[in-house]
């Protein structure tokens, strides 16, 4: 029972997650793959090659921005926000897989292990009141 009277909050706290996480996505991720190009998209894309996915390397790194940069937007909106985590988390598996080949360390990969947790949550747990979608 300690700390209850922060169950009203919830949708606030909810507000405060999206805004956050979205505007890091946003401006430290998905802005800046976006602006860097096609070189930086092909060295992104590459990671699809853990997947068995050896074609398009560019399009696959421009998908991966505009799942970041969208998502990011979408995510602080609260507008096609299932959606969005679902690209997200996509997106932070194949991220994980570039992290952790080279290394063979799953600590190499922890931040978008964690991040992809934190989506597929989202995911479940809906954007809340003060969203577009308000579900």
């Amino acid at each position: 029972m300690l700390l209850t009277w922060l169950t009203k909050y919830r949708d606030f706290g909810l507000l405060l997650l999206r805004v956050g996480l979205g505007a890091m996505f946003v401006f430290v991720h998905g802005w800046p793959k976006l602006k860097a190009g096609p070189e930086t998209w092909k060295t992104v894309g590459a990671a699809m090659k853990n997947l068995g996915i050896h074609f398009a390397p560019e399009m696959w790194g421009l998908l991966a921005a505009l799942s970041e940069f969208g998502g990011g937007i979408l995510l602080i909106l609260g507008l096609l926000f299932r959606p969005a985590c679902g690209a997200l988390a996509f997106t932070m598996a194949v991220a994980a897989t570039l992290l952790y080949k080279p290394a063979g360390s799953l600590s190499a990969a922890s931040q978008p292990v964690e991040l992809g947790i934190v989506f597929l949550a989202l995911l479940l747990i809906g954007p809340g009141r003060y969203s577009l979608d308000k579900s």
